[in-house]
């Protein structure tokens, strides 16, 4: 069992493990990419991921203010759905409003992998995996639609 400070220092050292292990991956586009804080260059369109004491996800949050806005821009993406799963070879969860950590209201696409503890080391390889496919494929699938969303 882990204390507060020993859990956050744990889960410092994964993201500083990820981080490394993908600083070497360029973007799609060929420039270099800070994938564990990824920039949509949209505000409000945000790729995020995530590893906790049960589970790994990565998704597209969109964090839009007003629901009217943040709808029109959940229908767009899910007017790309089929080039987005083709891009990135896999089945997303599609969220049109949802409630977040803070209870703010958002829309969501994303990806779960459960039974995995960022806290042991020994699933580490298997979270590595898990969100580097998939924020690299989303970064693929960006730079096509990106300018549709500007």
């Amino acid at each position: 069992m882990y204390s507060k400070d020993q859990a956050a220092k744990q889960r410092q050292k994964f993201w500083t493990a990820f981080g490394q292990y993908m600083k070497p991956v360029p973007g799609a586009g060929g420039e270099t990419v800070n994938w564990i804080n990824y920039k949509t260059g949209i505000r409000n369109i945000v790729f995020r991921m995530d590893a906790g004491k049960q589970q790994a996800s990565i998704g597209i949050e969109l964090r839009h203010a007003r629901e009217e806005e943040r709808h029109r821009y959940y229908e767009q993406f899910l007017s790309l759905k089929n080039l987005l799963e083709s891009t990135t070879g896999f089945h997303w969860n599609w969220q049109a409003e949802v409630t977040d950590e803070h209870g703010q209201s958002i829309s969501l696409v994303s990806q779960v992998m459960e039974n995995v503890n960022v806290l042991n080391e020994a699933d580490w390889p298997v979270i590595i995996s898990f969100l580097k496919h998939r924020i690299i494929s989303l970064d693929a699938f960006w730079e096509l639609v990106k300018d549709g969303f500007e």
